[in-house]
């Protein structure tokens, strides 16, 4: 084949019931080709079959019969271009190889533009460009066909061959061995043939070149409107190919260690609760339900008075992830929001852990497997691991990859508008997944982006140009699309400034060598002490890995790369420590970083130790790095020193199943409906003590049947005071204070005058129909406080103690 053949050119034209038509094309492309036989010089026609019903395969014999160089192949019925374009090129001899269509939409005139740019700018491929600004459309499609069309070589460009303006244009001149060489690869039968090949020829380096060209749209297409869609199916199928076996197998380890590690859950969805998660669980499920429940009944979903009652809880202002709660709201309608829980936790901890894998093996290793170690740390670090507990906001990460990609190929300043503005299209899911990660993402991308400038200056100075326009164009996408919600969220009803944290927020600089709680060699005795709960063990690295962390920054300190995660990690591991931190084992207190931004917008709201997190890809990348240099190694003894070193840091690290206890069963006054007669419309059901971050156990009432009631107090973040500064749960009020009192001390105190003035007030601002009190430790003493507070005793009905106070309903 090739060279050796002595056939300069193939023209492969594949025909479908073209008896009309192929006569005349096959005419003028010979009269054309035999008008110049030295610049053509020898060339061979190939008319592929693809089973047509007429008579065009008759034609095409009858032509042959008349001109030698025109050969006939035919298909084994009809299965589409991509079939008969692959048959009828891997038949051929040419060094070069032009496809056109048999209705010659693109005179074959334009053969000699194409020709001339292959010649002269070393391309691989010069292919017709209906999009190229010097082309000529002299008979257009109708509008439809042409909307779709543009509309698919965006969608197109996006997904397989970006910068190719126009795939589908049938008039293709490709270097004749790296056409077969295509072509023998490819796969698809249908019209998504020419995406793929010119992917593969992306793939390979080969350049290609869009010509201008005549074209005119020819009645008879074979193109019909349902083969747009055929041609999306086959992308699909196209993007899953390349997908390599290892990648797969990458995957689906990352799926199997969250399956396993969520294994408690998942066998006990009905009653199963994780053991670490403090009141999450019930907050997260409920704002599943409720975001479904808004969806299905077309209501504001950034905004309930499901909880909080009758005042409401801003969802907005509180981490509701619209981005998965609303697209997984037939799941939670179906199944129920346990399921969508724990497929949240399972599938995004997963789909983190890909994520970093994928950007890693693209832009920093050579091997598969190093990448592999690299984003497993990343995703299933200490830190994240306890944020696993309660916290899916900060589990679910995957969309930060992509934003971190994204923002390098701003600095490589290829397609500027392009990528910014699906960076501002990313950043603006990943607000509806979190903002919070975000801005502490942002935080640690600013840190890598000043730690790389210093390291390599001539780098920094030809990406930031492109950058800041590429940033530029992103808000302008981004802004107006958050404009309203953020709007909602900070000035809407019960917005707040910001949230309190306390004094304790900060990382001791102990927790970054301390094994977590739920690390392989941990223990909850020595991580407690050192963290705000157990979902918030920010730090936790254990000292093994800082240790080889550090060793490895020593070892490949050449690399600016490497300069610049060891100071991305140790600025994150320093603000992290908050405004003021004490030296371990003294009484020496000193000023942090964070003190800088402790009070500014937005920063005033963040729990500082939380910054910590940014070291776990930092890490990861560092680890990835140092195997893929182990891996490249011909040095069997230092390989397998390093090998084995890093598996002595990650060892004690890796994470345990969650534990799971018994959540407490639901009152039959929930579930068999009592409570709708003691609640006319509008009013709430009081809980004693009332719902709060301490307990929520009655938002579980709610999500699990069907939210059928409204709630005083509950676990949301919400304003409290004249300067609405942000709280955990609701307003305290003096009753709700007492009844907390009371439960955790198990006596009923001596209520001196005015107590029952102050309960009936206070009810009266929950707007309560109804007081309920379920079976606790401690309900003898709440009991008899509530009936001192409402100076009458309590009927026992559906497995809890009811006091109905709403407003009088007339019978029948």
């Amino acid at each position: 084949m090739g060279m050796g053949t002595g056939v300069d050119l193939s023209v492969v034209i594949p025909a479908y019931n073209e008896e009309a038509r192929l006569r005349p094309t096959l005419d003028a492309v010979c009269a054309h080709l035999r008008a110049e036989p030295g610049r053509w010089g020898v060339w061979e026609l190939i008319v592929v079959d693809d089973g047509s019903t007429d008579a065009t395969a008759k034609i095409a014999q009858q032509a042959a019969a008349d001109e030698p160089r025109i050969h006939l192949v035919s298909g084994d019925g009809n299965r589409g271009k991509g079939s008969a374009l692959r048959m009828g090129v891997l038949a051929s001899y040419g060094r070069r190889v032009l496809i056109t269509d048999a209705d010659l939409a693109t005179p074959i005139e334009e053969l000699d533009l194409l020709d001339k740019q292959l010649a002269a700018e070393d391309s691989a491929a010069a292919i017709g460009s209906r999009a190229h600004p010097d082309s000529r459309i002299e008979i257009h499609q109708h509008r439809s066909r042409e909307w779709l069309g543009r509309m698919g070589n965006r969608l197109i460009r996006a997904v397989a061959v970006p910068g190719i303006h126009d795939t589908q244009c049938g008039f293709k001149l490709l270097d004749g061995d790296k056409a077969r060489a295509a072509f023998a690869d490819s796969r698809l039968d249908g019209w998504g043939i020419d995406v793929e090949i010119l992917r593969f020829f992306r793939r390979s380096g080969w350049p290609v070149t869009e010509v201008p060209v005549r074209w005119s749209h020819q009645d008879g297409s074979k193109v019909r409107p349902l083969d747009y869609g055929r041609v999306l199916l086959e992308l699909v199928r196209l993007r899953a190919r390349a997908v390599r076996r290892v990648d797969l197998a990458v995957m689906g380890l990352f799926l199997l260690a969250s399956v396993l590690l969520y294994k408690g859950l998942w066998a006990d969805l009905d009653r199963g609760y994780l053991a670490d998660a403090g009141s999450d669980q019930n907050q997260w499920e409920w704002f599943f339900a409720v975001t479904a429940d808004n969806v299905t009944h077309l209501r504001n979903p950034l905004f309930t008075t499901l909880q909080n009652n009758p005042e409401g809880v801003n969802l907005m202002a509180n981490t509701v992830m619209l981005g998965l709660s609303v697209p997984l709201t037939p799941i939670t309608l179906l199944l129920g929001p346990t399921v969508t829980w724990a497929l949240v936790l399972t599938l995004g901890l997963a789909a983190t852990a890909t994520a970093w894998y994928w950007l890693i093996a693209r832009r920093l290793t050579a091997g598969r497997w190093a990448a592999a170690l690299g984003g497993a740390l990343a995703a299933f670090a200490p830190p994240m691991i306890s944020h696993g507990n309660a916290h899916p906001n900060f589990l679910v990460l995957f969309m930060i990859p992509v934003i971190v990609d994204r923002a390098l190929r701003l600095c490589e300043g290829r397609n500027v508008v392009r990528d910014g503005l699906l960076l501002g299209l990313f950043a603006t899911y990943q607000i509806f997944l979190g903002e919070e990660p975000l801005l502490l993402a942002a935080v640690g991308m600013l840190l890598f982006a000043l730690s790389y400038a210093l390291a390599d200056r001539e780098a920094a100075r030809a990406a930031w140009r492109p950058l800041l326009k590429g940033l530029a164009v992103a808000a302008a996408v981004c802004l107006p699309l958050v404009a309203f919600p953020l709007g909602w969220q900070f000035f809407g009803p019960q917005s707040y400034a910001s949230v309190l944290h306390g004094d304790n927020a900060g990382n001791s600089p102990l927790a970054f060598l301390e094994f977590a709680g739920r690390s392989l060699l941990g223990a909850d005795e020595s991580a407690d002490p050192l963290a705000m709960n157990r979902t918030e063990q920010n730090a936790f690295y254990g000292w093994p890995l800082i240790a080889l962390a550090v060793a490895i920054v020593v070892w490949l300190w050449r690399r600016p790369l490497v300069k610049a995660l060891a100071f991305t990690a140790v600025g994150a591991a320093l603000l992290s420590l908050g405004p003021r931190f004490r030296i371990p084992f003294t009484d020496v207190v000193l000023p942090g970083p964070w003190r800088a931004l402790a009070h500014q917008p937005l920063f005033e709201s963040v729990i500082e130790s939380r910054v910590a997190m940014v070291c776990a890809p930092a890490l990861g990348v560092l680890v990835a790095l140092a195997v893929d240099r182990l891996a490249l190694t011909r040095e069997r003894a230092t390989q397998a020193v390093g090998l084995a070193a890093v598996a002595a840091a990650l060892v004690p690290v890796l994470p345990t199943p969650y534990p799971v206890r018994e959540r407490a069963e639901i009152p039959e006054f929930v579930t068999e409906g009592m409570y709708r007669s003691y609640l006319a419309e509008g009013e709430s059901m009081v809980v004693v003590p009332l719902p709060s971050p301490a307990g929520a156990d009655a938002l579980y009432w709610q999500s699990a049947t069907g939210l059928g009631f409204s709630i005083a107090g509950g676990y949301f973040n919400g304003p409290w005071g004249p300067e609405r500064m942000g709280i955990y749960g609701p307003t305290p009020r003096h009753t709700s204070n007492l009844l907390n009192d009371v439960r955790g001390s198990g006596r009923a105190p001596v209520l001196g005058d005015g107590w029952q003035a102050q309960a009936k007030a206070d009810l009266a601002a929950w707007n309560a129909g109804v007081v309920v009190l379920p079976p606790q430790y401690n309900d003898a003493a709440l009991r008899e406080t509530v009936e001192d507070l409402l100076g009458e005793p309590g009927e026992r009905v559906g497995g809890v103690w009811v006091w109905d106070v709403g407003a009088p309903r007339t019978q029948g």
